[in-house]
């Protein structure tokens, strides 16, 4: 970079951005910019970037930005040669409008380099481009970083200034009323959104020093704005700064309290203040009767609270605030929250109190009235559907003990979506629906279940505790999956509503990580027959489609696991039932993978394969008196030795003692493929070593097909 390369502060000052979305505006906004600069050459790769974003504020500074870039030579095509000189040489009048439409005239015609262009040679016309200057780069690079900001919503507004104030419109996500451009300590002459740069910003609405704040140069903007303007204007170093008051505040409360760890609830309030202050509040103890997660919730959702935890992980009367002033005399602050937060937790307790009134299976029939889907039904039919499901399931894996409670567990585990709580607080669904099972006198392995049923929620999310609650969220998810199947209702593209995506991974994941021993074709055909009679239901849909489906799921988590493309598709080619059993025949395979015989027996395998599918006809049957080669009874002979020990390994569930075992097959098999004619003329032979070969398949692709393997 040039010696005039100095720093550079772009800011947008404007009225209070949606706090979600802060973090990525202000990402966005500092990075096109800087992109757009250096793209123009007016910085480079070296040049350090810092976002800044702040309740009023997005802003980005840049180091060793220079005030003009450099000069660039410009190689522009014209024509082919063929037809932009004639004969003679001579420039045609083509070449003549085309040079004067780039400023130049027939004095350039010697000048013009001849270079191959595909078949043909054309003509080029080299010339300098000058560099743009910052005022001019900027200007492109603050219009495309504002047109390209990711704004959730875009709002119309009258502009003030000009020459008719009220008669201008622009569009953005919130008003805008400053623009600071500073390279180094002068103003760089741009625009946008109405508004002319200078070097004034506007610090805290109640707490800045100085108003305006009169930027020095680009590199003290930071500083000033937190001396002048009692303004932290980095996004990171505001949350930074948070945390840090929370723990210390944390700290000072005593007995091991600990501020709830939520990053989204911190992001959001980081976008909410400019100059955080935390303060200690608290409210009364008879509120932590109710369960403390209604209680958190409330304080995170509604206020904006983190909510104060002892060492043990319960909910404390406690919390902290970040206030967005700091007067000498907090007390009316704490005053203030405690007197916001106790209606909310007032509320709370009467849900609570209210819902405990009546029980569970009291609430039941009331989901005949809930709508689920306008083709599946009510939420009460879909009930029905999850009890016979539940039920069958629990009889395949347990007692009738399994069988009853599971069944019970899905009758009543939506019963807590009429209840006032949920109705209030639907993030709460299943975490109610455990302590009115409980406060009922249900077994705790119900309630858990009835809690624990829609697990897993998202990615990494823990499954059900117990086995009850594992068949009812088995039970749950396939018959979502199953009905949204089986009436079309299919995710598309990044559109999933019902979340098909997620429950088909909560399928393959209890099937796998709880190691289960049922089969998930039986699984789905069951499923779909408790939709006996829905018009429109195709069960082809909602068994072979999803099986599908679910299988592509499982393949995309293996892979992302570190498996090979190749060896998911071998295990899950064959479309293993048995979901548990996957992870040992991956590893199987990856084992087999790295023997040196692997290669020539999945090529071997491949090659079979194909012979196979010419010749239907073939049965898997050898007669011994008709094998006439050496290599054929050599084959023969190394199956039945290798192969029954192979089977024996199988059937007993060592799946990658089964494929080493049949690793050293692969002299045997080499020597048949070299020295037998497998489509022999005599019917007979031909179909003894097509026997064989159909023998020797079925042996070696028992655990994986191992022809995926092959290059």
């Amino acid at each position: 970079m040039t010696t005039n390369s100095k720093n550079l502060l772009v800011e947008l000052f404007v009225e209070e951005l949606p706090p979600k979305a802060l973090k990525k505006l202000g990402d966005a906004f500092a990075s096109v910019l800087r992109d757009q600069l250096v793209a123009l050459g007016l910085a480079d790769a070296g040049t350090v970037l810092t976002s800044y974003a702040s309740p009023r504020r997005l802003g980005a500074h840049l180091t060793n930005v220079v005030a003009q870039a450099a000069d660039k030579a410009v190689s522009q095509k014209l024509m082919p040669v063929a037809v932009g000189l004639d004969a003679a040489g001579n420039a045609t009048p083509a070449l003549l409008k085309r040079l004067g439409a780039l400023g130049a005239d027939a004095s350039a015609v010697p000048t013009l380099k001849r270079a191959p262009d595909g078949k043909a040679e054309a003509l080029f016309y080299e010339s300098t481009a000058k560099g743009a200057t910052l005022a001019e780069g900027l200007q492109k690079a603050l219009a495309e970083a504002i047109a390209k900001l990711p704004i959730p919503k875009v709002m119309s507004y009258q502009l003030e200034n000009g020459e008719l104030p009220g008669w201008t419109s622009v569009s953005f996500v919130r008003p805008a009323h400053g623009l600071v451009a500073l390279h180094g300590g002068d103003v760089v002459p741009v625009e946008a959104l109405g508004l002319k740069a200078g070097r004034e910003t506007h610090g805290h609405r109640f707490e800045a020093k100085v108003d305006p704040v009169v930027l020095r140069d680009a590199s003290s903007y930071a500083l000033q704005l937190e001396e002048e303007g009692a303004v932290i204007a980095g996004f990171e170093a505001r949350r930074t700064e948070i945390a840090r008051q929370l723990a210390a505040a944390a700290l000072k409360v005593g007995g091991g309290a600990k501020p709830i760890d939520d990053d989204a609830l911190l992001d959001e309030v980081t976008a909410l203040v400019e100059r955080p202050n935390v303060l200690v509040c608290s409210f009364e103890r008879e509120f932590l009767e109710v369960p403390q997660e209604c209680l958190i919730l409330t304080m995170k959702a509604n206020q904006k609270y983190f909510p104060l935890l002892d060492a043990a992980d319960k909910l404390t009367n406690q919390f902290l605030v970040v206030s967005n002033i700091s007067p000498d005399d907090a007390s009316a602050v704490v005053g203030g929250n405690e007197r916001v937060v106790r209606p909310r937790l007032a509320d709370a307790k009467f849900f609570f109190d209210q819902d405990r009134k009546k029980s569970l299976a009291s609430r039941v029939e009331s989901l005949g009235k809930v709508v689920y889907h306008n083709k599946l039904g009510t939420q009460g039919e879909r009930v029905t559907r999850v009890m016979h499901i539940a039920r069958t399931i629990a009889e395949q894996l347990g007692d009738g003990t399994l069988a009853a409670q599971a069944t019970q567990a899905a009758q009543l585990a939506k019963a807590d979506l009429v209840t006032d709580m949920v109705g209030e607080f639907p993030e709460l669904q299943g975490t109610m629906g455990r302590y009115y099972a409980l406060h009922d006198g249900l077994a705790a392995d119900v309630a858990d279940a009835i809690e624990d049923h829609y697990k897993p929620r998202f990615a990494g999310d823990t499954l059900p505790r117990g086995e009850v609650g594992v068949v009812v969220a088995l039970a749950d998810k396939l018959e979502t999956l199953v009905g949204m199947f089986g009436i079309g209702n299919l995710p598309t593209g990044d559109r999933d509503p019902f979340a098909l995506r997620r429950h088909a991974l909560g399928v393959v994941r209890m099937l796998i990580e709880k190691d289960l021993t049922l089969d998930l074709k039986a699984l789905l055909t069951g499923t779909a027959a408790v939709f006996q009679g829905i018009d429109g239901f195709d069960r082809n849909r909602a068994v072979v489609d999803l099986e599908g489906f679910i299988l592509d799921r499982l393949a995309g988590s293996l892979r992302e696991q570190g498996a090979s493309a190749q060896e998911v598709d071998a295990v899950l080619a064959p479309q293993p039932q048995r979901l548990g059993d996957v992870p040992k025949l991956l590893a199987a395979v990856r084992a087999f993978a790295a023997l040196p015989e692997a290669p020539a027996l999945a090529a071997a395998n491949k090659r079979i394969g194909n012979i196979l599918k010419k010749s239907p006809e073939a049965d898997a049957h050898v007669s011994p008196l008709l094998l006439q080669e050496p290599a054929e009874k050599s084959l023969h002979e190394a199956m039945e030795r290798i192969v029954p020990a192979a089977d024996a390994q199988f059937d007993a569930g060592d799946y990658t003692a089964s494929l080493q075992m049949l690793a050293a097959l692969r002299a045997p098999v080499d020597a048949f493929f070299d020295g037998v004619m497998v489509n022999a003329e005599q019917v007979d032979l031909r179909l003894n070593r097509l026997g064989l070969l159909k023998l020797l398949h079925a042996a070696m692709n028992r655990v994986a097909l191992l022809e995926r393997l092959a290059g």
